[in-house]
C-alpha cells in the first residue's frame, strides 16, 4: 500500500497538490489570550460523554486571537505566504476525562480552507470566520510591546460580528495563561455514509505540542464584548468576571497524538 504524503486532495498517495501535508506540522504564531470566567453550566453544555467539569475553576475560559504562519516539513509553503498564513479565535475551555485535567477547544474560527482541513484529522470544531488582530510593530503607529499599549481583536462569521475586543498591556508577566494549558480531549466524528449506521468513526483523543518555544508573556486588561448570532453559539460562554488578558509569540510543532477512547464504527450519531 502506498504511504500517504498528504490529505484533502486531489493526489494524498504523492502528496502533490493536496491541501495539506503529512504531519508534523510547524507554527509560528502572535496569540492574544483573554481569560474570564463563565457560568459553568454552559461549560458542561459543551462537554460530551465521557468529559465532565474540571475539578477547579469549572467555569474558565480561554478567548484567543492567533496570527499564524504555518507550514509543513519542507517549510516551502512559508515562500508562498497564501499557504502559510492564516488567523483564527478560538475558545478553550478546561474539562476533566478519568481523572485528568485536560484543555478543550469548543469553538474555532478560522480564514482559510487548510486550517479547516488540518482540524478535521486534529479534532478541532473549525468553521470558516473573518478574524482581525493588531499587529504590534516597533516603528510607526503600530503599537510595541510595552505597558500601555492597547492590541484590538475582532471576530466575525456568517456575516454577523461575534466578538471584539480591546487589550491593554500592562506588563511582563510569568505565564501566558492556565486555561489553554493542557493536553487537549478532543472528539474525531464522522457519519457513516449508509443512513442508520450511525458514526464510522467515534474516537476521543489526547493531543499537543510536539515541541513549543515562546517569547516573553506580557500581561494586560481586557475589554472584552460577546454578540449574539442566529448560527453561532459564543454568546452562551458569556462574561461573568474577568480574569487578565495576555499577548506572546510561540512557536509550536504538532505531530500527532493519542487514543482515548473509541466507540467504533456504528455508535451513535
Amino acid at each position: 500500500m502506498p504511504q500517504t504524503r498528504g490529505d484533502f486532495h486531489p493526489a494524498p498517495d504523492t502528496g502533490e497538490f493536496s491541501l495539506i501535508p503529512a504531519p508534523p506540522w510547524h507554527y509560528s504564531g502572535d496569540l492574544l489570550t483573554i481569560e474570564y470566567r463563565t457560568d459553568p453550566g454552559r461549560v458542561r453544555e459543551l462537554l460530551p460523554e465521557p468529559l465532565e467539569l474540571a475539578a477547579e475553576d469549572p467555569g474558565a475560559v480561554a478567548l484567543i486571537w492567533a496570527d499564524w504562519q504555518s507550514c509543513g516539513p519542507s517549510r516551502e509553503e512559508l515562500l508562498d505566504p497564501v499557504r502559510a498564513q492564516y488567523k483564527e479565535t478560538f475558545a478553550v475551555v478546561r474539562c476533566s476525562h478519568r481523572g485528568r485535567t485536560f484543555s478543550r477547544c469548543v469553538h474555532i474560527w478560522v480564514d482559510k480552507d487548510f486550517a479547516i482541513a488540518r482540524g478535521l484529522h486534529q479534532g478541532y470544531p473549525k468553521r470558516l470566520g473573518s478574524v482581525h488582530l493588531t499587529r504590534p510593530h516597533p516603528y510607526g503607529p503600530a503599537p510595541r510591546i510595552e505597558a500601555g499599549a492597547r492590541i484590538g481583536a475582532t471576530l466575525a462569521a456568517a456575516d454577523r460580528r461575534l466578538a471584539q475586543a480591546v487589550v491593554t498591556l500592562t506588563g511582563p508577566s510569568e505565564t501566558g495563561g492556565f486555561v489553554n494549558g493542557h493536553p487537549m480531549a478532543h472528539h474525531r466524528r464522522v457519519r457513516a455514509i449508509e443512513k442508520g449506521r450511525g458514526l464510522a468513526l467515534d474516537e476521543l483523543i489526547e493531543t499537543g505540542a510536539a515541541s513549543f518555544e515562546a517569547g516573553p508573556a506580557w500581561r494586560g486588561e481586557a475589554e472584552l464584548e460577546l454578540f449574539d448570532s442566529p448560527v453561532e453559539k459564543l454568546a452562551g460562554l458569556a462574561v461573568r468576571e474577568p480574569i487578565a488578558a495576555y499577548y506572546r509569540q510561540v512557536g509550536v510543532v504538532w505531530d500527532g497524538g493519542r487514543l482515548l477512547e473509541s466507540a467504533g464504527p456504528g455508535s451513535r450519531s
